[in-house]
């Protein structure tokens, strides 16, 4: 088995601990909400609301290295070997987004690399801007464009490509969050239009052939985040997740907590999880892991 775990899909706002944001919440005057973890079948939209306290008491560059350090060193001590960690520095505006950016990273010190995510919705410049902030820095690997897309939103998933192009051709690593439990062409668009090289949850993967074909000529790596996929109801449960019928087909698959705050888990809580899916064993489970490791963003 390879040594350590992978976990490549972990969301910095979504990924404090406990005490550390009831502690923040008290220094930013911010009420703790009542509920705060999701739960099975809430939905994507009920989950992404649960974000904005998180934000909220992350706001400054002291709380931010704070939460990354801290993501690191729990992530070790779970044996992760392989992390990345990604958040969308927009959203902290206690500073500029490249001191947010610097302060996220000093807070990892080198013991995890760092994505940048747009959401779907923001204009593309936006998008550019952030390519522009990893250019400048190798320790951040990659950029996301993370959410879901509203019927509301002026700006579609193939307008960000310009931006995600740019990204590729500066060795920036480009992950997409597609096809959560939305049709899979949003999987083909990532890898086609915005050069994805690996998919956030992809659930709805298996329902197009011709998806799975392009997914397997790229050798496209898909993030699953089983735990996460139960709570925002596009699985129903965990031994319910495609992941072993990917294997199957040869389709590269890691394994990723998302949110360890929000979803209450760790990256060797949810190996165990995913061990106990029918069809899975110790040889997938390695497999998943060696998966992991192979697919980080290296510049």
């Amino acid at each position: 088995m390879p040594a350590g775990q992978a976990d490549l899909h972990r969301h910095l706002d979504g990924s404090l601990r406990p005490g550390t944001a009831v502690a923040l919440a008290a220094q930013a005057g911010v009420t703790v909400p009542a509920e705060l973890r999701f739960h099975p079948g809430m939905g994507l939209d009920a989950a992404l609301e649960r974000f904005a306290f998180t934000i909220a008491v992350l706001q400054d560059q002291t709380s931010v290295q704070r939460v990354a350090a801290e993501i690191a060193e729990d992530a070790a001590r779970d044996g992760v070997t392989t992390l990345e960690v990604r958040f969308a520095p927009q959203f902290h505006r206690g500073a500029t987004m490249d001191r947010i950016v610097d302060a996220a990273l000093d807070g990892l010190g080198g013991r995890a690399s760092l994505i940048l995510c747009g959401l779907y919705g923001d204009p593309p410049e936006l998008l550019e801007a952030l390519v522009d902030l990893a250019k400048a820095r190798p320790r951040v690997v990659g950029i996301d464009l993370a959410g879901g897309p509203l019927p509301t939103h002026r700006w579609q998933l193939a307008d960000y490509g310009p931006a995600f192009l740019r990204a590729g051709r500066h060795g920036i690593g480009r992950t997409v969050h597609a096809g959560e439990g939305r049709p899979p062409e949003e999987i083909a668009t990532a890898i086609l239009s915005l050069g994805a090289q690996r998919i956030g949850h992809g659930t709805s993967l298996l329902q197009d052939p011709r998806v799975i074909d392009l997914v397997l000529a790229r050798e496209v790596t898909i993030e699953a985040c089983p735990t996460s996929n139960v709570h925002t109801g596009v699985i129903a449960s965990v031994p319910e997740h495609p992941l072993p019928q990917w294997l199957a087909l040869g389709i590269r698959a890691c394994v990723n907590t998302d949110n360890t705050l929000f979803s209450d888990v760790t990256a060797s809580e949810e190996l165990r999880r995913v061990a106990a899916i029918p069809g899975m064993g110790p040889e997938a489970c390695e497999r998943v892991i060696a998966y992991g490791h192979a697919a980080r963003f290296v510049r």
